[in-house]
């Protein structure tokens, strides 16, 4: 376990904002997990777990301890038919992802260069390119040190839904995911039904090339955080019911829509933005990304307030004009804890 001295959160947390913290402490294994919830000068302070910040936002100082997740390793089950991966929580996304490949079990390909550590992937249930982390999911275990307390959830145990999951409810709070399972096939089949990949093909894709690929396509429109400051798309992509997708086709006709759970519709969030002229626009320091304008960038010295502001402004002009609610992404976070776009 390590005290880190300076409380400056700004180099952990992908947007680079100016933040502090009361404390901030690496966590190595779980021991040191229940050792920070004991310490006597933090024991009434909240904590806020963290990996490598990518998809956060503070809106202020935080006024308790954030706990650095540095929960490592990668063990292996070999099945007949499949193979089982206990991967420790604080293991680097894409560094795992690509290690997956390197040793020959695929199935995490399509979710290449995602940032973040492997505990924030069930939190969002991240997905990119016709792929979501709940179909490669065995399962999640979690840990109370206020109690000690350890569960191992399945995957449906954990709710997982569209970029949702049961760890953004109450009934996770206190909990601390530190190991994750998940199950790939050795019938390996790729998927190719999203965006670019769809001209792949399908007879002579492999694991390792799709994966390059993906690589490809993310550098090429989405903004480097370490280049310029980020945390990836800052709203959903909006679930809309038969009736109001079909309102807004026959309004829009170019309307990106896709399929979605029990007849919905998905709309592009980032249509809808570019379609209010909002790519470039500018707050303070904050800017929506000229070429991908679902991102929110630090592109000079921003604050919380600019990103806050311009993120509002972007939701009010969507709504306006299209009738449709955009929801943030970014998990924001304020003096206690997580918090909404809407109570800043």
């Amino acid at each position: 376990m390590k005290w880190l001295s300076d409380v400056s959160l700004t180099p952990h947390h992908t947007f680079g904002l100016p933040a502090r913290a009361q404390a901030i402490v690496e966590a190595h294994c779980v021991q040191d997990l229940q050792e920070i919830w004991q310490a006597s000068d933090y024991h009434n302070s909240p904590k806020l777990v963290v990996g490598e910040g990518s998809n956060l936002l503070f809106c202020q100082d935080f006024e308790g301890v954030v706990v650095l997740n540095r929960l490592k390793g990668i063990t292996i089950d070999n099945h007949a038919d499949h193979y089982l991966l206990h991967v420790g929580a604080g293991e680097p996304w894409h560094a795992f992802v690509a290690w997956s490949i390197d040793n020959a079990m695929p199935g995490l390909e399509n979710l290449a260069l995602i940032p973040g550590c492997v505990g924030a992937a069930p939190i969002q249930n991240i997905g990119a390119y016709g792929v979501e982390f709940a179909e490669r999911c065995a399962y999640v275990d979690i840990y109370h040190p206020d109690t000690g307390n350890q569960r191992r959830l399945s995957c449906d145990e954990c709710q997982f839904g569209y970029r949702d999951s049961i760890f953004k409810t109450p009934a996770m709070q206190g909990w601390v995911i530190t190991q994750v399972g998940f199950r790939l096939d050795k019938a390996w089949k790729p998927v190719l039904k999203y965006g670019a990949l769809a001209e792949l093909d399908s007879q002579q894709a492999t694991p390792k090339g799709i994966f390059d690929a993906v690589c490809a396509i993310r550098r090429a429109k989405l903004p480097d955080p370490s280049v310029c400051g980020n945390a990836g798309s800052f709203f959903k992509n909006p679930v809309l019911d038969s009736e109001q997708a079909t309102k807004l086709k026959v309004s829009y006709p170019d309307v990106p829509l896709f399929s979605a759970p029990l007849g919905q519709k998905k709309v592009a969030a980032g249509w809808l933005i570019d379609q209010c002229g909002l790519k470039g626009k500018r707050q303070g320091g904050a800017r929506v990304h000229p070429q991908q304008a679902l991102v929110i960038t630090n592109a000079e010295n921003a604050i919380s307030d600019d990103v806050i502001r311009l993120a509002k402004h972007v939701v009010s002009h969507v709504y306006t004009r299209f009738g449709v609610r955009l929801e943030h992404e970014v998990r924001l976070i304020d003096q206690q804890g997580e918090t909404t776009l809407e109570a800043q």
